[in-house]
């Protein structure tokens, strides 16, 4: 009988225990198709780019608050400053006040006297004019330096932006005449919740600073324009709070950076005459409202657009059925007062509230 080879046996005997393992090794770890590659390959990029779009977010709203809380810091050095200077002012301005009324009143004394010699008497008018002059920086210098105090009441934004148009339509005001003023009524019924004599003398200041701005610079095709905007802030802003931005956009000749930086600053002027006050008061006033005054270069052209933005303890929306509908109008503000448009009860509170001095 013959033997059978170690070969044959090893063979025999491993060979079906091979295939088993095989199979259960198969059954175990299936195998990765191109297909389900390329699916894998395909989450891992959409999460890795989900990861890079929230690292980008994150790191914009870190700069963006690291932005918004230099300007805050900014802003509160600046108070402080003009605090500071405020007091020492004042007290600089009542001790030039008192003599200065000695001075107009001897000098009205010898206009009167010299009635009958005309030559002496124009030296008289021209003390008592020089003098009012002073009396008028003492009086600015006095209007920045007092404590404000700031009585809110609702007022209709429009009436205060129509009385601030009115206020500087007079010949002390250079300019006015040959500029057309465009009323972007885009948000209807608006009205804030502030000091309406205090706010219309801010808005004042900057209306009449555009005015002379554009008085000092030619014209555009067209002829110069002032352009008043009443919105709610645009999203993604950072005054989109809930609030109101109040913008004054002139054609004049525009600001730089150098002059953005400094324009807040009392007694800062860019022109020949005037004290650099107007929009140091300005500043004070809507400081004191909690709100905030930007100014920027227009984005077209030359101009400078000043905007003022009373946050959401100051606004609120009046919805009456009397009123005309939205959109852009141009229109003399003459002719809306004579009809009433824009005029609410607190107007009154307004009259002879315009200080006036600004700079570029």
């Amino acid at each position: 009988m013959k033997t059978p080879s170690r070969d044959t046996t090893v063979s025999g005997a491993i060979g079906p225990a091979s295939a088993t393992n095989a199979a259960a090794t198969d059954v175990m770890s299936p195998r990765i198709t191109p297909s389900d590659l390329a699916e894998l390959m395909g989450a891992f990029n959409e999460v890795t780019a989900r990861l890079e779009a929230s690292h980008t977010a994150l790191r914009e709203e870190v700069a963006r608050l690291t932005r918004d809380l230099r300007e805050a810091n900014e802003q509160l050095e600046r108070s402080r400053r003009l605090a500071a200077l405020g007091e020492m002012a004042a007290g600089i301005a009542h001790e030039v006040r008192n003599p200065l009324g000695g001075v107009r009143l001897y000098a009205r004394m010898l206009e009167e006297d010299l009635a009958d010699r005309p030559a002496q008497r124009e030296i008289a008018v021209k003390i008592l004019r020089a003098s009012k002059a002073v009396e008028e920086v003492v009086r600015d210098v006095l209007t920045f330096a007092r404590e404000l105090r700031v009585r809110c009441e609702p007022v209709e934004v429009w009436m205060l932006l129509d009385r601030a148009v009115e206020d500087c339509r007079h010949d002390g005001v250079a300019g006015w005449k040959g500029v057309e003023v465009v009323r972007e009524d885009l948000a209807p019924g608006l009205v804030a919740m502030c000091d309406a004599s205090l706010m219309g003398q801010a808005l004042t200041n900057i209306v009449r600073n555009a005015f002379e701005a554009m008085a000092e610079s030619p014209p555009p095709p067209g002829g110069h324009s002032l352009a008043l905007r009443a919105t709610p802030p645009a999203r993604g802003t950072r005054a989109a709070r809930a609030g109101v931005a109040i913008s004054i956009i002139d054609t004049g000749p525009g600001v730089s950076p150098e002059v953005v930086s400094r324009m807040f600053n009392p007694f800062f002027t860019t022109r020949s005459s005037g004290t650099g006050l107007g929009l140091a008061i300005v500043h004070r006033i809507v400081d004191a409202h909690a709100g905030r005054v930007s100014v920027r270069a227009r984005d077209e052209g030359p101009g400078t657009v000043v905007e003022v933005f009373l946050p959401d303890r100051s606004v609120r929306a009046a919805a009456r059925s009397s009123r005309k509908p939205s959109g852009k109008s141009r229109t003399a503000l003459a002719a809306q007062h004579a009809s009433g448009d824009g005029v609410a009860p607190h107007a009154e509170a307004l009259k002879g509230q315009s200080q006036t001095e600004n700079v570029a």
